[in-house]
């Protein structure tokens, strides 16, 4: 720790004094780290102006104090304790480790949410270190994050040498007084003021009606839900989740007819035909924003936005497709459940929530009634965010993953087999399966830190995102998957679905809104082309699973929250959720509901930058019903592991 010396008589000061600023020095830094989160990922808040972001700094000081009265609280009561002892040179040692320490946590997480930001799209969660316990090679990405964005610990170091020399350059002193009792005594006012302040600080205002804020009132200080990562940091995001339940029981509707006529998850199919007995084979694409797709996106006007994806986007023709599909989460973790079991990403990942353990149906299980083999494929180390838990749960048979692959040659040292030789892989794996079959694999090369296999270093476009080469790469992986799968037997017989499992920053500011920073490509394709043509209607992952089991004809009921994108009378709706909003997507409008209450509307198509709030003036009550209804029923059922058929 660094040490320095100076003269006691003119830097000593009043100990209560000498606490206070050493808080208001924390709330520089604090401001600081938010000044440095907006300027290196200024693309991702373009309605920010100068007056609105001062009075983004202003909302921020609420949070930090709040954070930082929580994270110093026992700092704070071993400082204030009214014993003369506390100002012998071993105990004020041992306070300033407990204050640097501390802090430098605190500090630490708002500088890495700097860069993480970008791959998650809001402030890091208490959700982070459930999904990090799944995570193999943790040590690796880590040890690479350090090495490729240098300058946030270069930072980091700097920030708590500048604090320690603050820290120090003043120091307590008591009040004197002729009898030593009193000092004790006196003390005790003191404690108690500190204490109603620290409440008053936490709670986030003084009025007895303030309850103890929470991440969604940055929502008071922004014009736009994504800058409400502005206004908060990091420490309070984790410190206010931490524990947090995901699912609590929703009323808002007093009996379950009423609830039931407005939105039910229970689908009993409508077959008309037999059974068909398909593969179905399912692809998802790590970070594939449909911002990458030229063929989805003919409105670019920069040839080199439309360079990245040439197999697929000959295969988009080829393929049904829908252009207004969207993902229901914002990572890797949240998009599994969505797309294998229809289970949306609603507060945390199901994989990581208190219900992870309830009975779910999936594609897997449902379609092994029918004789499926099923099997999910992932390059990465077994274990990798818990993929291979999940998937047993969901009733796939085996699993597939680097250790199964065998060929550590292939490893790209950070997360797992390169995408060309595991595409590869999983065609010839398939192959050797029973048909029919279903299997899912997630690829993995599209991702940090935005690196190509060696021999084809400069073969693939750079673009205005640092992962546009890799998208490329992965691209053309696919393409060679299909150029293996064309002469296998099943491939004739085998329906395929493509996806994305989130989207990613891709430099474009179309893809800066609220709305878009969900977009992902979903299209349909089967090689006798009996699917094709474009679907303009609103599509996301947890329609996937009952389009797939529409298709087949499957005949039994189960639960789906998604839509059969087959099925002309569906009322198709795309749902996230966003720092504490619920995100409804319904037709040309967007609703956002926190604390149970509907607090904007916006025309999501003739105002993609959500500045008009269309509260008051339009009357879409049916669709407000429809959204809290549909948390209702997802959030209930969860909370009662309600979330398969009954068997009679």
């Amino acid at each position: 720790m660094l040490k320095l010396r100076f003269n006691t008589k003119k830097y000593a000061a009043n100990e209560y004094l000498v606490l206070l600023y050493r808080i208001f020095i924390l709330m520089g830094f604090y401001s600081f780290c938010r000044i440095l989160f907006y300027l290196f990922n200024t693309d991702s808040f373009p309605k920010v102006t100068f007056s609105s972001f001062q009075t983004i700094m202003k909302g921020g000081l609420m949070f930090d104090i709040s954070a930082l009265l929580y994270l110093n609280a026992v700092y704070m009561l071993l400082f204030l304790l009214p014993f003369q002892f506390k100002f012998s040179g071993g105990y004020q040692k041992m306070l300033k480790w407990i204050f640097m320490v501390t802090n430098a946590f605190g500090l630490a997480f708002n500088l890495i949410d700097i860069i993480y930001y970008r791959y998650i799209l809001k402030r890091t969660t208490a959700s982070m270190f459930d999904v990090a316990a799944f995570d193999a090679g943790n040590n690796r990405l880590i040890l690479r994050f350090f090495y490729d964005f240098w300058y946030i610990p270069t930072i980091l170091i700097i920030l708590l040498i500048l604090l320690s020399v603050l820290y120090s350059l003043l120091k307590p002193k008591p009040f004197k007084f002729r009898r030593p009792f009193i000092y004790p005594l006196s003390g005790i006012p003191f404690i108690f003021l500190v204490l109603v302040l620290s409440i008053i600080g936490v709670r986030g205002g003084p009025r007895h009606s303030t309850r103890p804020i929470n991440m969604n009132n940055a929502g008071a200080f922004v014009n736009a839900p994504e800058e409400m990562s502005l206004v908060q940091n990091t420490p309070f995001c984790i410190m206010r989740t931490w524990g947090k339940k995901a699912f609590v029981h929703k009323n808002y509707f007093a009996s379950e007819e009423e609830l039931a006529r407005i939105y039910s998850p229970v689908c009993v199919p409508d077959s008309v035909g037999p059974a068909r007995k398909d593969n179905v084979v399912i692809i998802i694409l790590e970070s594939f924003s449909r911002a990458f797709v030229g063929s989805l996106n003919p409105q670019f006007k920069d040839p080199h936005d439309r360079v990245f994806t040439p197999f697929l986007d000959s295969l988009i023709h080829e393929s049904l497709v829908f252009p207004n599909a969207f993902a229901n989460g914002r990572k890797s973790i949240d998009a599994i459940p969505s797309i294998t079991a229809s289970i949306p990403a609603l507060v945390l990942p199901y994989v990581v929530s208190e219900r992870s353990g309830n009975t779910i149906n999936s594609l897997a299980s449902l379609l092994s009634v029918q004789g499926y083999e099923s099997a999910f494929f992932h390059g990465a180390p077994n274990g990798s965010m818990g993929f291979d838990a999940f998937t047993k749960i969901a009733g796939f048979q085996k699993y597939y993953g680097r250790n199964e692959y065998g060929n550590e040659a292939d490893f790209d040292g950070i997360w797992g087999i390169w995408d060309e030789p595991f595409f590869q892989y999983f065609a010839h794996e398939m192959t050797n399966m029973k048909e029919p079959f279903l299997t899912t694999l997630f690829s993995v090369s599209s991702h940090h830190p935005y690196e190509v296999p060696k021999k084809y270093q400069g073969k693939f476009p750079e673009g205005r995102a640092p992962e546009n080469k890799c998208i490329s790469y992965t691209d053309y992986s696919l393409k060679k998957f299909f150029d293996t799968a064309r002469k296998q037997p099943w491939f004739k017989n085998t329906l395929f679905v493509i996806t994305a499992d989130h989207s990613t920053d891709s430099g474009i500011k179309e893809y800066f809104t609220t709305v878009n920073r969900f977009a992902i490509p979903i299209l349909l394709y089967k090689a006798d082309g009996s699917l094709k043509g474009v679907d303009t209607g609103i599509a996301e992952q947890i329609d996937i699973m009952p389009t797939v089991l529409s298709y087949l004809n499957y005949p039994y009921p189960y639960i789906a929250f998604g839509n059969n994108l087959f099925d002309p009378a569906a009322k198709r709706f795309a749902m996230n959720y966003i720092e504490d909003l619920y995100q409804f997507l319904s037709g040309d409008f967007v609703f956002y509901m926190n604390d149970d209450k509907l607090t904007a509307i916006y025309n999501w198509k003739e105002d993609p930058e959500l500045r008009k709030n269309l509260i008051g003036t339009v009357d879409l009550q049916k669709d407000e019903q429809l959204q809290k209804a549909i948390i209702q029923q997802f959030n209930n059922r969860m909370a009662d592991n309600r979330m398969v058929i009954e068997k009679k």
